[in-house]
């Protein structure tokens, strides 16, 4: 079973709509985290260590998340989704959109 980590800035919006998205499935497990240090779940170095793949929403989030938990990506795949800030948790859009680009990394 892969683990996948899905990551934004303040794990409100997009990342947590992604973990709904897909805790559906049987074959992953799902988290979600933010950059942010006032995150509502702040990404560390533990949730880091435990993902196989981590989605990003922004190039911004994967330069944070190199930049502070470098050592403990290891050999996580890091896959940016250029998913911009302009949707709300569940927005039909947004979940439209993780459905077509994640899919086809898992």
């Amino acid at each position: 079973m892969k683990n996948v980590l899905f990551i934004c800035s303040q794990n409100r919006l997009r990342s947590p709509t992604a973990e709904q998205v897909f805790s559906k499935r049987r074959d992953i497990e799902v988290e979600s985290a933010g950059t942010n240090h006032d995150a509502d779940n702040p990404l560390t170095h533990e949730l880091v260590t435990w993902a196989d793949i981590i989605f990003v929403m922004e190039k911004a989030h994967r330069a944070k998340l190199q930049k502070r938990f470098r050592s403990s990506l290891k050999g996580a795949r890091v896959i940016c989704l250029d998913i911009p800030d302009d949707y709300e948790f569940m927005d039909p859009g947004l979940v439209r959109l993780l459905e077509a680009t994640v899919g086809k990394y898992l």
